[in-house]
């Protein structure tokens, strides 16, 4: 089966390892890495959200303006903005991008996080109205006649769009979350979901637990993707001195684990699932499996995409063909030397990854 390959759509080079150089919205810098992605053999980039940065709808159109082929995963809250409203932005940007978009719903995880931009609903109740956004937005891509919805968040009477999604019968929607509230969601509403990047043992069990809860409510498990931050080298000990110099950098910046590295995310105590589980992994050890190394992670404090895969080209992509072994057909991986890193791994790590996917195909056929 196809695999695919998954990087990031950031609007300026600054990652946990050194301070952005220039604007938090520089064209030139986002131009740069989205070409470089699509230049490189990546499938596609997420434009992703957090309270004050630049909107990732309208990054994802100026990179969706400037490349062919790159795919776009669009990161998206429904506390933003009514699921009406969101609907006709991805319709429009589907358009915009022949068909390029697929939307990566969030419900958010932290409550301080979510109070910036006023929404004071407790984390479960997130999970509701987020799938009450999902099932308005299905609605709105594929109804051609004046619908009504009426739940518990949202209450919408003869809405229908006028724009239509460029894809058919809609674009595609990723959803992410470790609590047993965001498995109920994405196993019943997502056509992908997102997992972090977690020792093999644990990723087997979410993907167990997500598929049973699928089946229950009828329809297929949706496809899973897992995120790695990759740190290659030529050698295994040149990786892995890129490795310790990688966690010193990430730990004098945050000031030997006392200052945060942004305002979303504490370096102690994170209230959501998935980070509390990185950190987990972390206390059990530093590494696991092949390759995956959870000390960064624990420098960041569970943060996000943050655990890692060490080591040369050919021991990181084996690593990644034992995610794809266990059924995870999304690898979602973002260096910290953002443009460079993206380079490297699509030069290095992707056609390996493919052509041995491919050999296995050829082989079952």
């Amino acid at each position: 089966m196809p695999v695919e390959f998954l990087g990031i759509g950031a609007t300026n080079d600054g990652t946990e390892t050194h301070a952005r150089s220039g604007p938090a919205f520089d064209k030139d810098f986002t131009l740069a890495l989205a070409r470089a992605h699509e230049e490189s053999g990546w499938d596609r980039v997420l434009t992703a959200y957090s309270s004050g940065s630049p909107d990732p709808a309208q990054a994802a159109a100026y990179i969706a303006d400037h490349t062919e082929r790159l795919q776009l995963l669009l990161a998206h809250r429904p506390n933003v903005s009514a699921p009406t409203f969101a609907a006709k932005t991805v319709a429009t940007l589907d358009q915009i991008s022949d068909g390029r978009l697929t939307l990566h719903v969030i419900t958010g995880g932290n409550d301080h996080e979510q109070q910036r931009e006023g929404d004071t609903l407790p984390k479960d109740r997130r999970y509701d109205r987020t799938r009450e956004a999902i099932q308005i937005l299905k609605l709105a891509w594929t109804s051609r006649e004046p619908f009504d919805y009426h739940g518990e968040h949202y209450d919408i009477a003869d809405f229908v769009l006028d724009v239509e999604p460029a894809q058919k019968p809609r674009p595609r929607i990723s959803f992410g979350g470790s609590s047993q509230a965001a498995y109920r969601v994405g196993a019943e509403e997502a056509d992908i979901y997102a997992l972090w990047g977690e020792p093999l043992a644990g990723t087997a069990e979410q993907i167990a637990t997500i598929t049973a809860l699928a089946r229950a409510a009828g329809r297929p498990a949706p496809t899973f993707q897992v995120a790695f931050r990759p740190i290659l080298g030529r050698t295994e000990e040149e990786a892995w001195e890129k490795a310790y110099a990688t966690v010193a950098r990430i730990r004098e910046r945050t000031a030997g684990g006392t200052t945060p590295l942004t305002r979303r995310h504490s370096l102690t105590a994170p209230e959501n699932a998935g980070s509390q589980r990185l950190l987990a992994a972390a206390g059990s050890g530093e590494r696991h499996d092949r390759a995956l190394w959870t000390v960064t992670a624990a420098a960041t404090g569970g943060a996000g995409n943050s655990t890692a895969l060490v080591g040369t080209p050919e021991t990181v992509a084996a690593a990644l063909l034992d995610y794809y072994d266990l059924g995870v057909r999304i690898l979602s991986a973002r260096g910290y030397d953002l443009l460079e890193d993206a380079r490297e791994f699509g030069r290095e790590v992707i056609p390996l990854v493919r052509a041995e996917v491919a050999r296995r195909d050829a082989a079952a056929a």
